[in-house]
Formats: C-alpha cells, sequence, structure tokens
C-alpha cells in the first residue's frame, strides 16, 4: 500500500535497527482517514475468506482492526494482554513475549465471544518475532476457529515472524515490509 509507505517514510522514525516509532499516526496519535483506508485495503484483500471475526491485540492494532472489521461488516474480538478483573466466564490464555516491551504477558480472551467453526481475520500493527500472532494462533485454534488469514500494518522482513507464520499455515498480508532499519533511515523491501 503505497500511501502507507509514504506516511511511513515522511512520519515514522527509525531509533534503530530494531525499533520503529509510528506514534504520529498508527498508536499514540491515529490517523482515522489512513486506518479507513488501511480497513478498507484488509477487507479487499480478505474479501472471498467470508471472514466473521476480526480479532487483534490490544492496543496499537484496534484501530485498524476496528476498520478492517467495519469493512467486512463483521464485530472485532480484542486479545486482552492482561486478564481484566470483569472477566468472570470462562477464557482462554496464552504466555506472549513482546518483542518491544521485552517482557512476557499472559494473551486473554472470553470463550464467548469466538465459536467453533468461526472465520477469523487477525489484524496486527507489527509482525517481528511472530510471537503476538502466534499466541493469538494458539488462543483461536483453541478456541476451535478457522484463522483465515493475518494483516500486518508494518513486517519486519529481516526478522523471522513470517517464516513462523508461514511454517503454521498461515496466510500473511503486510501492507509495508521493511527490509532494513537504522537511526532514521528506513528501507522497504523491493526498493
Amino acid at each position: 500500500m503505497d500511501l502507507f509507505k509514504e506516511k511511513i517514510k515522511h512520519e515514522a522514525t527509525a531509533l534503530d535497527e530494531n525499533i520503529l516509532k509510528v506514534d504520529s499516526f498508527v498508536n499514540h496519535q491515529v490517523d482515522a482517514e489512513l486506518m479507513k483506508k488501511i480497513g478498507d485495503e484488509f477487507a479487499n484483500y480478505f474479501k472471498g475468506k467470508n471472514v466473521t471475526k476480526v480479532v487483534t491485540i490490544e492496543s496499537s492494532g484496534i484501530a485498524p482492526a476496528i476498520m478492517t472489521a467495519r469493512s467486512l461488516n463483521c464485530d472485532l474480538v480484542i486479545l486482552k494482554k492482561k486478564k481484566p478483573n470483569t472477566l468472570n466466564e470462562e477464557f482462554l490464555q496464552t504466555p506472549v513475549m513482546s518483542f518491544t516491551k521485552g517482557e512476557k504477558y499472559n494473551l486473554t480472551m472470553s470463550k464467548k465471544y469466538i465459536k467453533e467453526g468461526e472465520r477469523v481475520l487477525i489484524i496486527d500493527d507489527f509482525l517481528a518475532n511472530g510471537e503476538a500472532a502466534g499466541g493469538a494462533i494458539r488462543i483461536l485454534k483453541e478456541a476451535k476457529a478457522e484463522i483465515v488469514g493475518i494483516g500486518i500494518l508494518i513486517e519486519k522482513s529481516f526478522q523471522p515472524g513470517r517464516k513462523k507464520l508461514e511454517e503454521m499455515g498461515m496466510e500473511v498480508y503486510s501492507l509495508a515490509r521493511i527490509k532494513s532499519m537504522s537511526e532514521g533511515k528506513i528501507e522497504f523491501l523491493g526498493e
């Protein structure tokens, strides 16, 4: 998606070879019009998959995921990084290591929101090592959902996430695939 790549080039900041700061348009301040276009792009790409639910992990994936769900005319389920005190019904959990924060958390989902046989599309902000998406996959498989694909805003192609997900049989569609980063410099695959 060229519009998104341009936004990254002009507004994102590569802090080093691993960390990309996109807080001016993705995860602190959100460019609502861009998120609508991103949602439409994911919906168009996965339109033949008969998606019944979109799933994301709190919090940076919420904006693009809700716009994708809106475009697909289905509900959004948000996987929590910490079990809420209000979650008293049956739930599923799996440990995940956060690349950005360097700590483990328990990804949590109420069993009542994903039914057996649901056709689920996962939307996430970044793909690095595949840990977050892998955790979402584990929970959704435990819920007996069918995962129809994974939509990623920004993929760090120099890290092993895509390979891990594809080895799990997942279809991955990334809007921006970064070949390399260094302080102040971002290079996309195919450039």
